[in-house]
């Protein structure tokens, strides 16, 4: 991108209810991109060899608004895009519930590309999300989204979590 033009439009959202994509994909559209590349992550019903009934994904909501703007603001300025939005879910999500959405448009599909695959990657590690898994037998657990191992819940794990 030169260094004359202004950066491009780079949006992060959090939605405690589910979105439409459509309107989202729209306002990327730009007149000097020729490339579109999403991505959406979805509730799957197992993980890990488990049945899976559903989950829940806590944010701290102003640290994560915050790392996600870096985050899209870092690939608008890394990739020549035309424009980059995330919008990730909290709240209670069921199987087949659009968890996190990533739309990036630009002017070939290389760079779409490899915005999306940053944007994604870069959300789920460092991002201040944490997804709490309820499995078919009663059992829940918190989850570091990007490796899907145990991990620190916030405020700590309760009886009534175990």
């Amino acid at each position: 991108m030169a260094t004359n033009q202004t950066p491009p439009p780079a949006r992060f959202e959090l939605a405690d209810a589910a979105f439409d994509i459509a309107p989202l994909r729209a306002r990327l559209l730009d007149d000097r991109a020729g490339a579109y590349a999403s991505f959406e992550g979805w509730v799957r019903d197992h993980n890990e060899g488990r049945p899976v009934g559903g989950l829940h994904y806590e944010a701290y909501a102003a640290l994560a608004l915050a790392e996600g703007r870096r985050i899209v603001e870092d690939a608008a300025a890394r990739f020549a895009i035309t424009g980059v939005h995330c919008v990730h879910r909290t709240g209670e999500l069921a199987i087949g519930d659009l968890a996190v959405w990533v739309g990036v448009s630009a002017g070939h599909r290389g760079a779409a590309f490899d915005a999306c695959r940053f944007v994604i990657d870069e959300v789920k590690a460092r991002v201040p999300i944490w997804k709490r898994e309820r499995y078919l037998d009663g059992d829940r657990q918190w989850l570091h989204p990007e490796t899907g191992a145990a991990a620190g819940a916030p405020g700590g794990d309760t009886e009534e979590d175990r």
